[in-house]
C-alpha cells in the first residue's frame, strides 16, 4: 500500500482501503489502481460491469446566455446545435490550435455539463475564465463524486438501483432520482464498452457505490484495468 499522506483524498478514499486498493499518486490524488489484479480486474468489466472511482475529474457547469457559443470559440465542435440530455466529445484548443484537453460536454436544463481531465482541471478553469465572455459562469462542482460503471451488464445492474436508466441511449444523458439522491447519469465512458456515468453528492457517494457492488455483476475496479 502506498503512502499517500500528502496526498487529495476521494469521497470514496476509506472505502477504497477497506476493499484492499492499491492506492498511487495520480492528478495529486490517492487512486485506487487495482484491487484483485489488473488483468481479472479487466476480463471482469468486460464481461460483467466494473465499478471505477473517476472523482478527481473536473465537473463544471457553464451557465448564461450563449454559452454554448461562446464555448465554440474554444472547441472544435457545433456545441449550440445539441439538444437538451445530449453529449458530445470534443478538445478544449490553445490559441494556435494545439490541444490543452479532452472533455465532454452535455446541454443541460441549467447550462453546459462538462467534464475535464483531473490533472489539468485547474489549468482548464483558469483558460476557461479568461477567454470566455465575463457573461459566462463557471462552476466548480467540487462537492460532487463521479463513479463510472462500465461493461456489459452495467445497465442491467443499474436498473434495479435506478428504474428508467436503460431509456437512455449512447451519448445521452439526464437527471434521475435515487430516493431524495439526484444523480447525474450520462450513457458515456472511456472503456470501449456500455455504461453510465454518474454524478452524485459526495455525501451520497459511499452509500451508492455499496448499492451498486451489492449487484452480482458489478465488482470496484482500479484505473490500470480500463
Amino acid at each position: 500500500m502506498s503512502d499517500d499522506t500528502d496526498m487529495l483524498k476521494l469521497p470514496l478514499d476509506a472505502w477504497h482501503h477497506a476493499k484492499g486498493a492499491r492506492m498511487v499518486s495520480f492528478a495529486g490524488y490517492a487512486m485506487p489502481i487495482q484491487y484483485e489484479g489488473i488483468m481479472a480486474e479487466h476480463l471482469w468489466t468486460r464481461d460483467n460491469a466494473g465499478l471505477f472511482d473517476v472523482s478527481h475529474m473536473g465537473q463544471l457547469i457553464l451557465s448564461g446566455d450563449n454559452a454554448a457559443e461562446a464555448l465554440e470559440a474554444l472547441v472544435p465542435g457545433d456545441i449550440s446545435a445539441l439538444k437538451e440530455g445530449r453529449m458530445r466529445y470534443s478538445l478544449l484548443l490553445a490559441p494556435d490550435g494545439g490541444v490543452l484537453d479532452d472533455l465532454m460536454i452535455t446541454a443541460t436544463p441549467t447550462g453546459l455539463y462538462v467534464v475535464v481531465n483531473g490533472a489539468v482541471k485547474h489549468d482548464d478553469i483558469a483558460y476557461l475564465r479568461a477567454n470566455l465572455p465575463e457573461a459566462i459562469g463557471i462552476n466548480h462542482l467540487e462537492d460532487r463524486a463521479l463513479l463510472a460503471l462500465q461493461g456489459p451488464k452495467a445497465v442491467e445492474a443499474l436498473i434495479r438501483i435506478v428504474p428508467g436508466v436503460d431509456q437512455l441511449y449512447f451519448m445521452e444523458a439526464d437527471l434521475f432520482l435515487w430516493g431524495e439522491v439526484p444523480l447525474w447519469i450520462s450513457r458515456s465512458g472511456y472503456t470501449g464498452e456500455d455504461g453510465v456515468e454518474i454524478s452524485v453528492p459526495a455525501e451520497s457517494v459511499q452509500a451508492l457505490a455499496d448499492a451498486l457492488c451489492g449487484q452480482p455483476e458489478v465488482k470496484p475496479i482500479g484505473l490500470l484495468a480500463s
